[in-house]
């Protein structure tokens, strides 16, 4: 099973599953094409072969030729949640991380206009780079503010994850109303505007705070 590295710990955390919020910011979803209204969440799950821990290189998949960068607040859950309340999604939160959801956008573009999922555009090896966790529950969460993103040193992506459209706690019930969370699951919950290609040789610097770091360098995809 794949692991990710707790801050301060020799032990790292088994990742169990990694699920991803779509739209959840409304600048967002407005620079995307979409309406930025409340409408229910939607969730798409990368698999744990997605995970990049910190220290490793991003490489660019072969079959795409624009690959997205979009910051993400993550959050780790410690126990098994089934139609959680408000209170009881809040209290399965044990530390919260920054990470990378990469997006072949190219691709997601075809699947969308064919009806496909997007698997081959969101759920590539390496998709979700992810910094260590932070250990914390709730009230240390929102100790935090912003999240970040830099390219090469010029800040592309920052805004504030309390101005997500669905917040963390809401999150988390509505998803355990469809599936059962587990010890071990990560929660990427959305991204803020700004997302845009990356290629071989970018740096890029993810931020929560001073809290959470990650970094990454894009390497050139493996020849085919």
């Amino acid at each position: 099973m794949p692991t990710l590295a707790i801050a301060g710990s020799n032990t790292p955390m088994p990742v169990a599953r990694i699920i991803c919020i779509g739209r959840n910011y409304r600048e967002h979803a407005r620079e995307m094409g979409h309406d930025p209204a409340r409408a229910t969440p939607f969730f798409f799950f990368k698999p744990t072969s997605a995970l990049l821990p910190q220290g490793r290189e991003f490489t660019c998949p072969w079959y795409s030729h624009q690959v997205d960068h979009e910051v993400e607040l993550v959050i780790a859950i410690d126990r098994k949640l089934q139609n959680a309340n408000l209170s009881q999604a809040q209290d399965a939160i044990c530390g919260f991380a920054v990470g990378l959801d990469m997006t072949c956008r190219d691709i997601q573009r075809e699947a969308k206009a064919q009806g496909r999922p997007w698997e081959l555009a969101k759920g590539f090896d390496g998709s979700a780079p992810c910094s260590a966790l932070q250990p914390g529950r709730y009230a240390d969460l929102k100790a935090t503010d912003t999240i970040s993103l830099s390219v090469n040193g010029k800040i592309t992506q920052q805004a504030s994850w309390r101005d997500m459209i669905w917040a963390v706690p809401e999150l988390i019930v509505e998803l355990s109303r469809y599936t059962t969370l587990t010890p071990g699951d990560l929660l990427f919950t959305g991204t803020p505007a700004g997302v845009g290609p990356v290629v071989p040789g970018d740096i890029l610097e993810a931020k929560l705070d001073d809290v959470c770091h990650l970094s990454v360098v894009v390497a050139k995809p493996a020849a085919r």
